[in-house]
């Protein structure tokens, strides 16, 4: 594989464009605000999920000066709630959507080749040929692992890159998954697809790049109201307003678009996962679809982590009413989850192993009509572009894989509705900060889980910790995490406070025991990182 054009060096030390700090903010908001009587950006992006750190670096790297904003944080919402997985689109291949399995392999194999090799990795996942699993439903999932084949090869996706599926006997989906119930089991079928070392570390790197090229990444920045030619948007830290004029605005807030523009209806769905331990699943090397009982096409994933932590989900249940902050995990949810898993496991699992949990809400696009019948599982996953009547776009739906045609597609609208100059998208071969070719990636003198979350800034990272006992040490013991990448995340990747720190650079405060004990370092990074900041800018 070709090294991805402009890819970082193996550098010792994080590139400044793309360096994001609680000085660049305040600095870049400063600015914002001083021009807003004199001139405007050509794009304000509303929204620093996936989708909307997406859209600014798209925009930027077209030549238009960005703006992009959030009222929280990078990957405060969807974004970080997900399977962590880059999907090759077998599942809408099965339900017929033709165009959306293309499209997902299409992304997964420039995330996997192009842009983030360093972040998304190949994942084998196993079906259990146990006694529910009928022999024409094995038959049909094989037929579909080696259609999902095809769309590797349509997509033009290297074997290198994703193996071949197969299947597999008996004593080999035991060797792969202990805990699998020996009883019945007929053997197994072995498919691939892509896997993030961390989703809300994927948007984390698309902002960090974006700002890179120019664009202004602001946090803690409310929208408070939207329009076709800017927003009025409140600092969340000092409680000050700002007008923010744009030629074009782009509204990517996901299930909460409907709350900045009128007439967007939304049919949000919940997907709820769990946290085990990993010992409490015997070790497993490869993920696990286990059929729904009664489902013909939904599976229950169990999905090792390599951080002592298996992830086990999802659901898809319809949401009404007000949309949280954060989603809470019904035990409904929970319970769920755990039957499923029962029905394949040897190994007894109770409510006591769950050791944390998650939910997300797809913001799928309302097609059902008035009365809000039909299944939230079985609404479209492709994404809508829409333009309201005062010129404000907004795209929804789509899922994280897609991230990057979903902003490619509000930035031309934008363009076109707005008749910005700008030029052709580039984030197709644009690498993300960190990124390589595998083979320099294996190469660098980090520890494999740094550079699987680092890429190339790994030699940074490991250069602290390696400069500082006390940095190489655990932020909680029995995690992988150290001090030194708490330290990383407030000098250069825009944390701001405990939460920014443990529940989305680092994701210890999935746990919830593990975020009580993390706290005191990350206090310490604050501290720390602040200090150093203050005494370089001096």
């Amino acid at each position: 594989m070709s090294r991805p054009a402009g890819a970082q060096p193996a550098a010792a030390h994080a590139t400044p464009a793309s360096s994001l700090t609680a000085a660049r903010r305040a600095r870049e908001l400063a600015e914002l605000a001083e021009g807003a009587e004199s001139g405007q950006v050509d794009v304000l992006v509303v929204g620093l999920g996936a989708t909307g750190a997406g859209a600014a670096l798209d925009a930027a790297t077209r030549g238009l000066s960005v703006a992009a904003i959030d009222a929280h944080d990078f990957a405060f919402g969807t974004s970080r709630w997900s399977s962590k997985l880059i999907h090759g689109g077998l599942r809408y291949l099965a339900t017929g959507q033709l165009d959306v399995a293309h499209e997902s392999a299409v992304e997964r194999g420039i995330l996997m080749e192009r842009t983030a090799p360093h972040l998304v990795r190949a994942q084998p996942f196993v079906l259990p040929l146990t006694p529910l699993v009928s022999r024409g439903q094995a038959a049909l999932a094989q037929a579909g692992f080696l259609a999902g084949d095809m769309l590797r090869l349509a997509a033009r996706t290297s074997r290198r890159t994703l193996p071949a599926p197969r299947t597999l006997s008996a004593v080999e989906t035991r060797h792969m998954a202990p805990a699998l119930r020996p009883t019945g089991l007929r053997g197994g079928l072995l498919s691939w697809d892509g896997q993030l070392a961390d989703d809300a570390r994927l948007v984390t790197a698309i902002a960090r790049t974006a700002a890179a090229h120019g664009a202004r990444v602001l946090t803690r920045a409310r929208a408070l109201s939207v329009t076709g030619s800017g927003a009025t948007v409140r600092d969340e830290l000092t409680g000050e307003t700002l007008e923010i004029r744009a030629r074009a605005v782009i509204n990517a807030t996901g299930v909460w678009a409907g709350g900045l523009v009128d007439d967007i209806r939304l049919r949000p769905s919940r997907g709820t996962h769990l946290v085990l331990r990993s010992e409490s699943l015997g070790g497993l090397s490869a993920g696990l679809h286990i059929p729904i009982p009664g489902e013909s096409n939904r599976f229950v994933l169990v999905l090792p982590q390599g951080d002592g932590r298996v992830y086990v989900g999802l659901t898809d249940e319809p949401v009404d009413g007000d949309i949280p902050d954060v989603p809470e995990v019904p035990e409904t949810d929970i319970g769920f989850l755990l039957d499923t898993l029962g029905s394949a496991l040897d190994v007894p699992l109770s409510r006591d192993d769950v050791v944390g949990a998650f939910a997300g809400l797809r913001p799928l696009l309302d097609t059902s009509g008035t009365d809000g019948s039909g299944r939230t599982a079985d609404i479209s996953r492709k994404h809508a572009v829409l333009t309201s009547p005062d010129g404000v776009v907004t795209v929804v739906g789509g899922k994280l894989t897609t991230y990057r045609r979903m902003a490619q597609d509000a930035v031309d609208a934008a363009v076109a509705a707005r008749r910005l100059t700008a030029g052709p998208c580039r984030t197709a071969g644009t690498p993300l900060v960190g990124a390589a070719r595998p083979s320099t990636l294996a190469t660098l003198s980090a520890p494999r889980r740094l550079v699987r979350r680092y890429g190339t800034e790994a030699l940074a990272v490991h250069a602290l910790a390696a400069a500082d006992p006390a940095l190489a040490r655990p932020a909680v013991p029995g995690h992988p995490i150290t001090r030194a990448e708490l330290l990383w995340a407030v000098r250069h990747e825009g944390a701001l406070d405990e939460a920014d720190l443990l529940d989305r650079r680092t994701r210890i405060g999935l746990v919830p025991e593990d975020r009580g004990e993390a706290l005191a370092a990350a206090r310490e990074a604050l501290a720390e990182g602040t200090a150093l900041l203050n005494t370089d800018t001096a």
